[in-house]
């Protein structure tokens, strides 16, 4: 008689929002990238109600020191309630007292010790997630547009297939393929979407395809293991690719998920307001207007 294993559901996730946002200094002086605002809600505020779309219950951010404003966004503010509860700004007053609610979050501060990378947070991270369970991953400057979250089109692929790690990816123009990892997929994989290998940031007539990686993963416990054993790469950094390259290469299998939306990046200036249109223009309440504002725009 066949035993049907039972997969843990998936309800943490691990955000990476250590990094110093340098390319929009002085805005970030003080604070973190992660905390830009996309209209009315930071950057991070969007990815947390990703996750919490898709059955997200505990949220691990991975902070570095001076990102406090995080831990206090996603806290009560009393003062503010009771200014709002006063003046009879019931819609506002709501919005603010769900924001703790969204989830359960746990911060971890990423130690100048260890090795700079898309890869660390994972190490930070790698105590709070157990043995036996999968978990979602995020880099803090990604973000999408779609009917069907991002995040759980990939959670729905893991319970699937049970592999040791899902990335979601998009295909990228030749004039972007240089900035991202591309995928280069095996050709007898059992899921059509197993990759072979994930080359970062190769440039144009050497990627071995116009797939590109981005923040969006759902990992297995054989990920936090192979990143305990990875060694920094080019530039000396901690690359996720690298641990996937590794998972891959041991006859482990990785799927690099082509995803139903639109994946917008916010990490750098341009792309940061490219993504403010995207997403001005998703809104009820803003669209129709912002969409003529636009088109009388006088370029």
């Amino acid at each position: 008689m066949l035993v049907k294993i039972k997969f843990q559901k998936i309800k943490k996730a691990i955000i990476a929002a250590a990094g110093y946002g340098t390319r929009f200094l002085p805005a970030t002086k003080n604070q973190p990238k992660e905390m830009l605002p996309i209209i009315d809600k930071p950057i991070i505020h969007h990815l947390v109600e990703e996750c919490v779309a898709s059955g997200i219950t505990d949220i691990i951010i991975v902070t570095r020191s001076g990102q406090g404003i995080m831990e206090d966004y996603f806290d009560s503010h009393l003062e503010l309630e009771y200014m709002l509860d006063v003046n009879g700004k019931e819609a506002l007053l709501k919005t603010v007292r769900e924001i703790p609610q969204l989830a359960n979050f746990v911060y971890v501060r990423q130690k100048k010790n260890l090795p700079y990378g898309n890869g660390t947070p994972l190490l930070v991270a790698a105590p709070l997630i157990d043995d036996d369970e999968a978990f979602v991953y995020m880099f803090g400057d990604d973000l999408t547009i779609s009917k069907a979250p991002v995040t759980k089109q990939l959670i729905d692929v893991y319970y699937q297939e049970k592999p040791s790690a899902i990335l979601a990816v998009q295909k990228v123009p030749d004039s972007e393929v240089e900035r991202y990892a591309t995928v280069e997929y095996k050709s007898d994989g059992k899921y059509k979407y197993e990759i072979k290998a994930l080359l970062e940031k190769m440039p144009l007539g050497k990627n071995p395809s116009n797939m590109a990686q981005f923040g969006r993963f759902v990992f297995s416990y054989d990920v936090i293991k192979e990143v305990k054993k990875t060694p920094t790469g080019k530039d000396n950094e901690l690359w996720v690719a690298d641990v996937l390259n590794n998972l891959a290469k041991k006859g482990k299998k990785v799927i690099a998920q082509p995803i139903i939306g639109e994946w917008l990046t916010t990490g750098d200036p341009l792309r940061y307001m490219k993504t403010q249109v995207r997403f001005a223009l998703q809104r009820e309440d803003l669209g129709h207007d912002f969409a003529e504002f636009l088109k009388n725009l006088k370029l």
